[in-house]
């Protein structure tokens, strides 16, 4: 089994983060930055990171390219897998 290298997760409780309906929050994306590779890492309103690679057909973000097009994204809902995973784990201990 992989385990996982980042920080623990944070709450998802912040107050910019909006109700869905499975009970998850849904992060907003507040920015990016880059790793010292050139990939783009989406920096969410709950804490963690994405990175946010385009490498078709596994993974078909080509928005991530363009400036404009990431710009346009900005604010937009993302679903982070750090805070589903945290509530899956929740979930089990309920």
């Amino acid at each position: 089994m992989h385990k996982n290298l980042e920080g623990a997760s944070l709450p998802v409780t912040q107050p910019e983060c909006d109700p869905n309906t499975d009970r998850r929050a849904w992060p907003r994306l507040l920015g990016f930055k880059q790793d010292e590779h050139g990939h783009w890492i989406a920096l969410l309103s709950c804490g963690h990171t994405q990175h946010l690679r385009h490498r078709p057909p596994w993974q078909s973000r080509a928005w991530v390219l363009d400036a404009e097009r990431r710009r346009q994204q900005l604010g937009q809902p993302f679903d982070c897998g750090w805070c589903r995973q945290q509530v899956r784990l929740t979930d089990k201990e309920s």
